[in-house]
């Protein structure tokens, strides 16, 4: 408990510093450097398949609230959520040799994962929430996902600041037995303001990272000539890429 404590304070302490640090050059090395040593540290004592922590049914929150966007009113979002998301697309492209189109019910008719995990914002709250979808693995290796493909991106149907919202990972936390598309909260439909009809969980790593409103699944070669080059939305606004807990 005290290795993740001390970890998790280290992913919040980056993210929540560095966007006083990252206006100089020098500064923003010496972030780089320390998210480096951070992800390493991270998965040199945790392992790189190491679960995080599950609980059980006793212990999953009340309310699992909504944080970030919460209600997308940009592109055709309104009218899929009337719809109930019945006309929703998940693309699984990029370096694939064999790109996916899914829909809710391709999705639901998969073999699923729940998994009951605590949710760490970067902002100081944590809650509980059992999540249930099929693995990020199973679409990757369904897609074929070519040998260069190093990172995997997610790209989002929700706007902060009229710029799309998206995240990425590397092909280890890409296949990790807990890193899941997520349909169900609780065994219910997800509601809006947590991501509907389709969120990512990364369950090993801070909040920013599970990416909400998930429209396309994107197996690429590099990042840097996506958003900002940083890796994600709040990454190009100076938060760490690897955000591990």
């Amino acid at each position: 408990m005290r290795r993740r404590n001390v970890l998790a304070g280290l992913g919040a302490l980056f993210a929540a510093g560095c966007s006083k640090v990252a206006d100089s050059r020098a500064g923003s090395s010496i972030l780089s450097a320390a998210e480096d040593w951070h992800r390493k540290a991270h998965r040199m004592l945790a392992g790189r398949e190491a679960l995080a922590p599950e609980f059980e049914r006793d212990d999953i929150s009340p309310f699992f609230r909504g944080n970030g966007s919460t209600d997308p009113q940009n592109g055709g979002y309104p009218q899929h959520a009337a719809e109930g998301f019945a006309n929703w697309r998940l693309e699984v492209r990029g370096l694939v040799d064999n790109p996916l189109i899914l829909s809710m019910d391709n999705i639901r008719r998969l073999p699923q994962r729940s998994q009951i995990t605590r949710h760490d914002c970067v902002e100081g709250w944590s809650a509980i929430g059992e999540w249930t979808g099929p693995q990020l693995s199973l679409l990757l290796d369904a897609a074929k996902v070519r040998e260069e493909a190093k990172f995997v991106v997610f790209r989002c149907a929700d706007e902060l600041s009229g710029t799309p919202y998206y995240e990425s990972v590397d092909m280890i936390d890409a296949y990790h037995p807990q890193t899941i598309v997520a349909h169900l909260l609780n065994g219910e439909p997800l509601p809006v303001r947590n991501g509907a009809p389709l969120r990512m969980r990364i369950e090993r790593q801070l909040g920013y990272k599970h990416a909400k409103y998930l429209t396309a699944i994107e197996a690429v070669a590099s990042l840097d000539d996506i958003g900002g080059g940083a890796g994600g939305y709040w990454e190009d606004r100076g938060y760490q890429w690897y955000a591990g807990v």
